[in-house]
């Protein structure tokens, strides 16, 4: 483990000093005003913060998107106003007016921070440690953008060279997600990570020995980390100069991500309110604001006060920003003159658009063939591969279950780990058994850009990657989970591993598409549009997942409908439907069975596949009254989980066959059949959704 160093290139002013207290100042003035948030991280980090944004990260605050540059992720999300006040200070966008509406309705300085509303936040965090995985995600996505650019230049001569930093507190490190992500980090060697520690020892409920005894310095030395620990400046503050030696020091190191454990007090200088709890999360009060720009040398009758001197240098940040865009472009443009094909390819990719042709790899299913839809995916996964090379991913360790192996010779590993298809700039990612943390790495591997990436494990798994989907909806990030076992049609792993309420918890999510294909076709009309949705045509994008099925069910033939989300599958036959049946995924073949028995019967049946319910809701209202024409009141619905979706779609008068307790330890089509999953029970309930509508 590395020291202090004892020697420094860092230029430190009194104007320097000056504009970090003033960040502190800020912090206190903006949540004294509020009258909530979280003002003492914020006072202690600003050195760091500082430091970063003013010595050493490569940035250009007049262009956010710039493809050169670093970038920083505030894992403490919390502490926003560490963020909010440098990206003031460094002309970012934001003014003093948007640090005086802190947490206010409008505002762009929201109570934590939220990528693509913030000029200069790279990523949404708030739930501690997610901030971290985004981090390792982005190292992850820098190192696989430079394999498809520029995979020969020497380490640090390549114009796609850049380095992600971020801050963490001691939560986001209690946090199971940042174990996941860190031990992710380690064994792939991410050397353009570089992670600080606020290390302040205080949570919400007081002294972190309350909860937390372990060397942290140690795990990640274990995690295969390159660590140091640099201490603070004799009156507590944290030593600007140590940090920027620690930064230098661990941009030399190539081969392992670096952790830099800074020793710091909350609050500082508060006089009364340092080293306590409730600097974590309340106002510090009129009295200790004052008191503390007292001890700063400020007026304490002044709020949010910003000397033109201060804020003038600062600013400089500017002129740098252009300086090293200006630099970096001259290299970029030699690359692009001495690799004219690479350089093709990154302007097709860089403008989300997809290589000519790539449609008519898609493979096209046998009518009447029994194909998984997870090996259906598989599939197209593997066709896709050989002309999208920016589509790459892997899986949770299920590899060989969710059929997610886009290129076996190919694993994205550091060259010197003794497996033989390992390459640093791999296709496959063996995430590990780290769900969360895989989906969370995802989102920061979208969040970098200049790739497409997709994730899978069983279904029922989702749950532990909850919060990390909730943000790629909530950041509108085209990440696509791949879920298999997506029913009790997997049998005998029982109840465990049989997702029941999944499919209704995770179109709960706004923003969320969930997709249940019917069969292998329907599989690659979904890939294909999950693809092209995820092209600048469509503004915004969106998350996907698709729950697939482990068992075999019967195909039909493809129909370009089921990129509506919801389609005619089998029309009525002998005049008008007397009655609907709508299903997804595995039990669309019962709705099928059944409605030849109605058909027999006498009784003209349509069946609907409603592959997503999100893309169904897309469609103009002519579009879905054509599918589910409202005049048509007997309706059933048949999905493998609780019923809770398909309310909306039956009506009063529709049934809802579903499954509203857990599953069991048997054969799949046995479990079917005992809960009630069979074509005869499906045409019951239709019988009885008639008889009801007559009434």
């Amino acid at each position: 483990m590395s020291t202090k160093p004892t020697t420094t290139d860092l230029e430190w002013t009194e104007l320097d000093q000056r504009a970090v207290d003033t960040a502190r100042v800020l912090a206190a003035d903006a949540v004294q005003k509020v009258g909530n948030g979280h003002p003492g991280t914020a006072m202690s980090l600003a050195p760091a913060a500082y430091t970063l944004f003013q010595k050493v990260m490569r940035h250009d605050p007049a262009d956010t998107n710039w493809v050169g540059r670093d970038r920083f992720v505030l894992s403490a999300g919390h502490s926003s106003l560490t963020l909010y006040t440098q990206l003031y200070l460094a002309g970012f966008g934001l003014e003093l007016d948007d640090l005086e509406s802190f947490r206010t309705w409008g505002s762009r300085t929201p109570g934590h921070p939220e990528y693509g509303h913030t000029p200069g936040v790279e990523t949404t965090t708030g739930p501690l440690g997610q901030g971290v995985a985004n981090a390792v995600g982005m190292a992850m996505a820098a190192r696989y953008e430079r394999g498809l650019f520029d995979p020969d230049a020497p380490q640090g001569e390549s114009p796609f060279d850049h380095f992600i930093y971020a801050i963490a507190g001691d939560g986001c490190l209690q946090e199971g997600i940042s174990s996941e992500a860190s031990s992710m980090a380690g064994h792939q060697k991410l050397g353009n990570l570089i992670l600080l520690w606020d290390d302040n020892h205080i949570s919400i409920e007081g002294d972190t020995e309350t909860a937390v005894s372990e060397d942290t310095v140690k795990r990640y030395e274990a995690y295969g980390w390159h660590v140091q620990r640099i201490a603070p400046k004799p009156d507590g503050d944290l030593d600007p100069h140590a940090i920027y030696n620690a930064i230098e020091a661990a941009k030399k190191v190539t081969d392992k991500p670096s952790f830099i454990a800074m020793r710091s007090i909350i609050a500082w200088p508060a006089p009364n309110a340092q080293n306590t709890e409730a600097a974590h999360g309340s106002a510090l009060g009129d009295d200790e604001v004052a008191a503390t720009k007292r001890v700063l040398g400020f007026d304490p009758e002044k709020s949010f006060d910003v000397a033109a001197e201060v804020l003038a240098h600062t600013r400089q940040a500017l002129d740098r920003g252009a300086q090293a865009k200006a630099e970096w472009e001259k290299g970029y443009a030699a690359w692009r003159t001495a690799s004219p094909e690479r350089a093709a390819e990154y302007d097709r990719i860089a403008a989300t658009e997809l290589p000519s042709g790539w449609e008519e790899k898609l493979p096209v299913f046998e009518a009447g063939t029994g194909v998984a839809t997870r090996a259906a995916s598989g599939k197209v996964l593997q066709a896709l591969g050989a002309v999208i090379p920016e589509l790459w991913g892997g899986s949770a360790d299920l590899a060989g279950s969710n059929n997610t192996t886009i290129d076996k010779t190919s694993s994205f590993l550091p060259a010197d780990n003794p497996l033989p298809e390992a390459n640093p700039y791999g296709r496959t990612i063996h995430f590990g058994i780290r769900e969360h943390s895989m989906a969370a790495e995802m989102n920061g591997i979208a969040l970098h850009g200049n790739t497409r990436i997709y994730g899978g494990t069983f279904l029922v798994f989702s749950d532990y990657m909850r919060n990390s989907v909730r943000l790629s909806a909530l950041m509108h990030l085209p990440v696509t989970y791949v879920w298999t076992h997506d029913s009790i049609g997997l049998g005998e792993d029982g109840p465990t591993h049989q997702p029941v309420e999944h499919l209704a918890s995770l179109r709960a999510i706004p923003g969320l598409n969930v997709v249940r294909p019917a069969d292998a076709n329907e599989t690659a009309i979904a890939w294909r549009e999950i693809l092209k949705r995820y092209t600048k045509v469509y503004g915004k994008g969106a998350p996907h997942g698709l729950a697939l099925t482990r068992q075999g069910v019967p195909t039909y033939e493809a129909n370009e409908d089921a990129a509506k989300g919801g389609y005619v599958l089998f029309e009525a036959e002998g005049g008008a439907p007397e009655v609907i049946l709508m299903g997804t995924g595995s039990e669309v073949h019962v709705a099928v069975e059944a409605r030849e028995q109605l058909q027999a019967a006498g009784i003209p049946t349509r069946v609907v596949s409603m592959p997503c319910v999100e893309w169904f809701d897309e469609q103009d209202q002519g579009y879905r009254d054509s599918v589910l024409p409202p005049s048509v009141k007997a309706r059933v619905s048949v999905e493998a989980g609780i019923g809770l979706t398909w309310h909306r779609f039956v009506g009063d008068a529709g049934r809802i066959v579903s499954l509203e307790h857990f599953g069991a330890s048997a054969d799949g089509k046995v479990l079917f059949r005992e809960f009630g999953f069979t074509a005869e029970n499906v045409a019951e309930a239709a019988r009885e959704s008639i008889a009801a509508a007559q009434r």
